[in-house]
């Protein structure tokens, strides 16, 4: 009975195709809250952190593609799996500009300190592993 009643339930609960949707959806639509802040305030807070650390300004700008470009691509199914990678890659370099002191710390609430980077980072590689799913904009799978 107990076997059954669980195959019913895993037959009923068995959308993997929304299951991805929602975690683009999370993925890409969290993340580009963050890129449309930088999109209106600016890019000069990362320009000063690259300069500081002896790196070329003007690549602040590659911020957009990551947190802007990269997600919505995401969302909307397109390009899906390179666009997730630019994406973890993105968080790699925040990583590295803002959380490496922070990697062994928690905030002021308990929480890890980097736990966001590591969600969007983690987030990002298991879009790209299963790729947009049947609800995108685009029909064609190589465009997925």
């Amino acid at each position: 009975m107990v076997k059954s009643l669980l195959i019913s339930v895993n037959k009923t609960l068995t959308h993997e195709d929304a299951g991805k949707l929602l975690l683009r959806l999370a993925v890409g639509g969290l993340m580009l809250f963050h890129g449309l802040h930088k999109l209106f305030g600016g890019v000069g807070f990362i320009s000063g952190m690259l300069v500081e650390k002896g790196l070329p300004g003007f690549i602040a700008y590659g911020v957009l593609i990551g947190e802007v470009v990269a997600p919505v691509l995401i969302v909307l199914g397109i390009f899906t799996r390179p666009a997730a990678l630019v994406l973890a890659f993105t968080m790699v370099v925040a990583w590295l500009m803002v959380g490496t002191g922070k990697t062994f710390a928690l905030d002021a609430v308990g929480a890890w300190a980097i736990e966001s980077l590591v969600y969007f980072f983690i987030g990002a590689l298991a879009v790209a592993g299963l790729g947009a799913g049947r609800y995108s904009v685009v029909a064609n799978p190589a465009w997925k």
